[in-house]
């Protein structure tokens, strides 16, 4: 166990900084996939993004057999090309990319919803008729199903006619989602209080019990104010139960112990404990117990305690300490 003064922690803590091993880290990370045919000039309808108000951000990556080209758009306008296929010409693109096969596509989208729409560069046997939409193809059996309404339809299964393509363009997409990889659920502290007094002073020694850390580096913070200079420390709970009965052992204990201050009046002061230490017990006493005045002292106990998450211990647990407000 440490005995640390308060200015000097919040000090430590404010130099420091978080921790790192209790900062959450971020990645993309692989979500669902899709594999695609195109025939000359098709499109596909790929995921419709909604964004914050803040905006977003997109990452895939795409491979395809022939070039293609990729774009995003409103998810209304794109909707609406679906009905009225003469409207394409008139979609506003946002991260345009042409002539891919094989890319990791990123796209900054503005606070709309915005739809993926990949499309074949080839031109189109009969350029008087609209290609339509590709097919997904499934990855178990690489039927083609249908993708989208309005252009096209597209259906498979029984009795149903099936999707033959000119000069097919298999094209796959892997979607990614930006989520947490690491410390995603950090323990959460907040300060227990274990005593809270305000005691007519004696000349006998005043123990306060029961409190046991829970982990290694757990925090704990006493405040004192009192009229005349008092000795106050937390002290093994086997070594404080023995005081009343056996004075002599007090200056023994102190002697081992760093969690303690000789004097004081009116001060907050902070140590740190480990599970190994086990229970322990605060002790307070006027230094000069021979002429103790009339007058009330205040004792104010906390430790920091795990309150949630708390089987994912941080590397540093004094970092998760606040600092008391008496």
């Amino acid at each position: 166990m440490k005995a640390t003064p308060l200015f000097a922690l919040l000090l430590a803590l404010a130099c420091a900084g978080p921790a790192p091993a209790q900062q959450k880290t971020f990645e993309w990370q692989p979500a669902n996939d899709e594999s695609v045919r195109l025939d000359p000039a098709n499109y596909h309808t790929g995921r419709t993004y909604h964004p914050g108000p803040q905006g977003g951000n997109l990452h895939v990556d795409i491979e395809s057999q022939r070039p293609v080209t990729i774009f995003m758009t409103s998810a209304e306008a794109w909707n609406q090309a679906l009905q009225y296929p003469d409207s394409i010409a008139n979609l506003r693109y946002t991260c345009l990319r042409e002539h891919v096969v094989k890319t990791t596509y990123l796209c900054d989208l503005p606070p709309e919803p915005m739809t993926l729409v990949v499309r074949d560069e080839r031109n189109s046997p009969d350029s008087a008729v609209f290609a339509g939409l590709g097919a997904v193809l499934r990855p178990d059996s690489k039927v083609d199903r249908a993708v989208g309404v309005g252009i096209v339809t597209v259906l498979t299964g029984g009795g149903s006619a099936t999707r033959r393509f000119v000069s097919p363009n298999d094209v796959h997409i892997q979607y990614y989602r930006w989520a947490c990889i690491t410390n995603c659920f950090p323990p959460e502290f907040q300060w227990i209080q274990q005593a809270k007094e305000k005691y007519q002073l004696t000349s006998f020694l005043k123990v306060y019990g029961g409190y046991s850390p829970d982990r290694d580096g757990e925090v704990i913070s006493i405040k004192v104010k009192a009229p005349v200079p008092m000795l106050v420390a937390l002290i093994p709970s086997a070594v404080a139960n023995q005081l009343h009965a056996r004075p002599e052992m007090l200056e023994p204990a102190l002697e081992r112990n760093s969690c303690q201050q000789r004097g004081v009046q009116s001060q907050t002061f902070q140590c740190t404990f480990n599970a190994a230490d086990g229970p322990q017990s605060l002790i307070v006493v006027p230094e000069a117990t021979s002429n103790v005045p009339h007058k009330k002292a205040e004792i104010e106990f906390f430790a920091s305690k795990c309150v949630a998450n708390c089987a994912l211990p941080p590397d540093n647990a004094n970092t998760s300490a606040e600092r008391v407000t008496p």
